[in-house]
């Protein structure tokens, strides 16, 4: 588990990586995969990416070594709807659901103008923000007053940090590259550390800025 170190009491929310993504080719030609799952603490409890349908008890373990269950979580915000992304939504019956450019809680759907590109405000710290372009209705989450700065959590607009060099990682499982690169230069401007789809959380230089 990889998790920013808890700090001082000014910093109000702190980013945890529950279980870090990973993706490569097997040699018969098909992939591995599976999407990064973190959680947010602070005023307001956040999962984002619940992993494959096989991480459930993973996911449980990870929140009880923070004294929490399923129950505690006040929002899960899925990324974009792959499999990889959504595999545990169940657990958290008790949370508002946000997935992709949807917002339910229950059977009761709230309408939001993501596609207008309006930020979700869940409070002054924390915000999703529409960032299409690996599908056509991604979301990031931002978090603000961290001990790392501002953390986005980023989904598979960021596969991994390899992407910012090798760009055809990332534009192979693209929707819309255009759309993505703009996004993603958008979000390297924003962030103080990106925690991708499909790898370890990384820093934002300058050089990697440039490079992107």
């Amino acid at each position: 588990m990889a998790e920013e170190d808890s700090g001082a009491s000014c910093h109000v929310y702190q980013v945890v990586v529950l279980k870090e993504g990973y993706s490569h080719c097997l040699e018969n030609g098909d992939q591995v995969a599976n999407g990064t799952i973190s959680l947010v603490l602070g005023p307001h409890n956040i999962m984002v990416d619940t992993g494959n349908p096989w991480d459930g008890d993973d996911i449980i373990k990870g929140l009880s070594k923070h004294g929490l269950t399923p129950s505690n979580i006040d929002y899960v915000i899925a990324t974009h709807g792959h499999v990889d992304h959504i595999g545990n939504l169940n657990l958290f019956k008790q949370a508002t659901h946000i997935v992709g450019f949807d917002i339910c809680n229950g059977d009761k759907y709230a309408t939001h103008p993501f596609k207008d590109g309006s930020n979700y405000e869940i409070d002054e710290y924390v915000s999703v923000i529409p960032t299409p372009g690996h599908t056509h209705s991604d979301v990031s989450v931002i978090v603000k007053s961290t001990k790392l700065g501002t953390v986005v959590i980023a989904g598979d607009l960021f596969e991994c940090m390899d992407d910012l060099k090798d760009p055809s990682i990332w534009q192979e499982v693209s929707e819309n590259i255009e759309l993505q690169e703009a996004n993603r230069k958008k979000v390297l401007k924003i962030a103080d550390v990106i925690i991708p789809g499909h790898g370890k959380m990384f820093q934002v230089t300058e050089t990697k800025t440039q490079n992107t």
